[in-house]
């Protein structure tokens, strides 16, 4: 297959020539080069502008029609300051020439030039200094996220370019006038504050202030039939549209939520010593929003079902919302005070956001165990990703912004965190405190790279940054941890670590974390500096020989840390959560990897600790690994010997419970591998009556859960009881969603083939997050004998939606496709798609190889039935 990022130049369609270096973190001197003209928005284009442009400012109008087929009209007036003449200047706009009504450069009208996603705006008619642009033209859809009764825009990372022409790059930034005329029974929400509105023929328009300074990929505004609440006696007014029905969500989370943002605000202040910087802090709950939130300034945008949270909500689930809101108010001062450079650091906005999110937790929930939440939180997340053969480093290059969706991942939301815990280790919390202070005073409202903040840091540091930075952030991979223990007249004489790449390699990566002597009656805890590939503790020599030692126990180390038999007899007698759920995670990683403990034993062991643990993360952890066990590294015959016991005892570990919390936690667990007929038989009692076990209180949502979980496993008449389902539904978002997921529930397996080839079409792909539960159907361990067949057409479908999809989608529509799969044939059929594209987008091919790792594992790990 050709290379599409090569056929512009193949085909002869540059417009201009170009010759200067490339580099991803500096810009280069390109004040008299040309740059070629390529989809996307390259670097080289990046920099020439960047080099050229200043003073960029938008004043927009969009008419937005009621009816979601109609066009957006809208016309734009585009101002900047350019620094020298004699070259074209490319707009980005990737839409239909057609789109485009009108362009006048500086009050001439000028021939319209739309070629490779860009318009391009004739030098002859730019002058020194001062320029404006004006444009008629029709909006974009891709990005306006249109639905029956309200609309939203989600630009990030270069979507800005396929609603309006835009320099559509995070090192311009600028100030966006916004005017919205809309149908007059819709609200709306925008960055900036509302100046004024008017009444005109049934509709209404909304003039708004010049925004602050953004990027464009945080340029935004949300418009429907949503409802407003507001909360205007706090220290901070604050105002939140959603289109949430349900009355006892609302009654239960709207002061949770307006409570948790002045929470956050407060800590970022005090911790940054800088005043939340913007105009306004407002935003809005999205039904079935792509991500779990956007931090759009003055116009956060969040999935709704994040938010709104019921009686029956669980601590893990509380917690989750303040991360969330946590992390999108973090974004304020990191990300949207200071933007990076070029999306090839936008790992940096994302693990400061993380970071920060884990700090404020700590402090705003009651009973939130912070370095317990870090621990299950990231590890287990950023190992999936840093273990498989499409393994990333957290700073990547970027040649072209139409691959920064690539970027996002596991990686950086969670190996990054990791990381920065381990550097704010290395300095101690007040120097880097203070670094991160002068950071953001430096760059405030401006532009920054990885480089420039580390430069800052290493200022107040005697360690070597460079060095450090070199492995942990600039390399993909983790360290494998092994240990010689040597002992004399039941004493430690020697105790020695070494480390090397799991790959085989000789790095290492410097690090603290501490290991446990762990004995009958208590533990000794042992902080380890592991500045070399092989370190002796020399603390523990002269120690009490351990029943066994528990490496990482405090959570904060990373890699894939040693275990023997001796760790499972003694781990449940561990008092503290933290050091049982490093224990939990070094057993899963170990038996990953084929040492020590094989999938079989782990989930014998893992059946011990249902009634024993009570700690809702670790049991969420523990719970997590038994059903990814059960289901992907046990033969289905041994599968469907073990289900009527395994049942049994999670439900048996639930009657015994106290805590609520912990009840529905194992109720999703025997929902979730419910196989006999007798599990089967009792969850649909529990559906058709809605009664719940006792001491678990079940929502709609839980409902509708359990009614697609029966239809999955063709339970019966399946198809009327979904109708009953959607019968019992009120909400008319879910009702929505259940509708959609209803072909990919049914026990028709040529309903289920011809809902597959719809989702070929991008207008059926729309809702993504529907996709997803609805591929998870489609591709249930249970159905893989019938939807193997569309794992090549899913794989030949991702290039179009990588081009197509907002920034997760890619990642996630290959996480549920493979998810499930076991087989040799399945590993085959990835492994043939990738020998016959050599020329494969790299970044895609890393995305097909960390969702098929599972597959290649359970390749190795499950006796394959011939």
């Amino acid at each position: 297959m050709k290379n599409k990022y090569l056929w512009p130049l193949q085909q002869g369609l540059l417009l201009f020539s170009f010759a200067a270096a490339v580099s991803c973190t500096k810009p280069m001197s390109v004040t008299s080069a040309s740059v070629p003209v390529v989809p996307g928005v390259s670097k080289p284009l990046a920099d020439f502008r960047m080099a050229q442009l200043s003073k960029v400012a938008y004043d927009l109008h969009f008419t937005i029609p009621a009816q979601k087929e109609a066009p957006v009209l809208a016309s734009e007036v585009l101002s900047f300051h350019l620094k020298e003449t004699g070259q074209p200047l490319q707009l980005d706009f990737k839409e239909r020439t057609e789109n485009l009504k009108q362009v006048k450069v500086n009050q001439k009208v000028v021939p319209i030039s739309h070629t490779q996603e860009h318009l391009i705006l004739p030098a002859q008619y730019l002058k020194k200094g001062e320029n404006q642009v004006e444009i008629e033209f029709v909006a974009g859809n891709l990005s306006l996220n249109r639905q029956q009764d309200f609309l939203y825009t989600l630009l990030v990372p270069d979507r800005a370019r396929t609603v309006f022409p835009c320099f559509d790059q995070p090192s311009l930034k600028a100030t966006f006038k916004l005017t919205l005329t809309l149908p007059q029974e819709w609200k709306a929400i925008a960055n900036a504050p509302l100046q004024d509105s008017a009444m005109s023929a049934g509709q209404k328009t909304y003039r708004y202030q010049n925004s602050d300074i953004l990027p464009t990929y945080l340029f935004s505004f949300a418009a429907g039939k949503f409802d407003h609440v507001a909360q205007a006696n706090g220290p901070r007014p604050m105002h939140f549209l959603h289109h949430e029905t349900d009355k006892e969500k609302l009654q239960q989370s709207l002061p949770a939520i307006f409570q948790i943002h002045q929470d956050a605000l407060r800590f970022m202040e005090e911790y940054t010593a800088i005043p939340y910087p913007f105009q306004k802090f407002d935003y809005v709950a999205i039904p079935d929003f792509q991500y779990g939130g956007m931090e759009h300034v003055g116009a956060i945008q969040y999935k709704a079902s994040t938010l709104f949270l019921d009686e029956g909500a669980t601590q893990d689930q509380k917690i989750s919302r303040s991360s969330l809101i946590s992390h999108e108010t973090a974004h304020m001062w990191f990300g949207d005070l200071v933007t990076m450079e070029w999306f090839n650091d936008v790992w940096m906005k994302e693990v400061f956001a993380n970071f920060m999110a884990d700090k404020i937790t700590q402090v705003a929930v009651a009973n939130a165990n912070y370095d317990l939440k870090f621990l299950v939180d990231h590890l287990p997340a950023a190992y999936g990703v840093d273990r498989t053969a499409g393994a990333n480093p957290i700073r990547q290059p970027l040649d072209n912004l139409q691959d920064a969706g690539s970027m996002y991942g596991n990686i950086i939301y969670h190996k990054a965190p990791v990381m920065m815990r381990q550097l704010e280790r290395l300095m101690g919390e007040e120097a880097f405190r203070k670094g991160l202070q002068q950071y953001l005073k430096t760059y405030a409202n401006g532009n920054a790279t990885w480089p420039d903040l580390i430069q800052i840091l290493d200022h107040l540091t005697p360690a070597d940054l460079q060095a450090w930075n070199q492995v942990w952030v600039n390399e993909p991979g983790r360290p494998q941890f092994d240990y010689t223990l040597q002992t004399n007249a039941g004493k430690i004489s020697r105790l020695t670590i070494r480390q090397q790449g799991e790959d085989g390699s000789a790095r290492f990566w410097p690090q603290h974390f501490e290991i446990a002597l762990v004995y009958p009656d208590h533990l000794k805890e042992i902080t380890v500096n592991m500045n070399q590939p092989e370190v002796t503790l020399a603390t523990a020599a002269g120690e009490a020989v351990p029943s066994f030692i528990l490496f990482n126990s405090t959570g904060q180390g990373y890699g894939v840390f040693p275990v023997d038999t001796q760790t499972q007899q003694g781990l449940y007698t561990l008092q503290n959560p933290v050091a049982r759920a490093s224990a939990y995670i070094n057993l899963y990683e170990n038996m990953q990897n084929g040492r020590e403990i094989t999938p079989p034993q782990l989930l014998n062991f893992y059946r011990l600790g249902l009634s024993r643990e009570q700690e809702e993360l670790n049991l969420k952890l523990m719970t997590g690994q038994l059903s990814d066990i059960f289901w992907r590294f046990l033969p289905a015959s041994q599968r469907a010997a073990l289900a009527p016991l395994l049942e049994q005892e999670v439900w048996s570990a639930l009657e015994k419970a106290s805590s609520g919390n912990v009840k529905k936690l194992l109720f999703k667990t025997y929902q979730g591998i419910a196989l006999s007929p007798a599990a089967q038989d009792r969850l649909y009692q529990i559906w058709d009556k809605e009664q719940a076990p006792t001491g678990v209180r079940l929502t709609e949502d839980d409902y509708t859960s359990l009614a697609q979980s029966l239809a999955v496993r063709d339970y019966q008449n399946s198809p009327q009881l979904l109708a009953r389902q959607l019968a019992r539904i009120s909400n008319p978002d879910r009702k929505k969603r259940l509708q959609f997921l209803l072909p990919a529930l049914s026990s028709d397996v040529k309903e289920r083939d011809a809902f597959f080839a719809s989702l070929k079409k991008e207008e059926n792909r729309e809702v993504e997050s529907w996709v997803l539960s609805a591929l998870g159907y489609l591709h249930h361990p249970l159905r893989t004998a019938t939807s193997e067949k569309y794992l090549k057409e899913s794989l030949d479908l991702l290039e179009e939606i990588q081009l197509t999809s907002d920034i997760f989608f890619p990642a996630s529509w290959l996480s549920a496709t493979l998810g499930s799969y076991q087989s040799a044939e399945a590993a085959t059929t990835v492994r043939t798609f990738l020998e016959t594209h050599p020329n494969y987008n790299p970044k895609l091919k890393a995305k097909i190889l960390q969702a098929a790792d599972g597959v290649f594992r359970a390749e190795k790990l499950v006796p394959q039935v011939k």
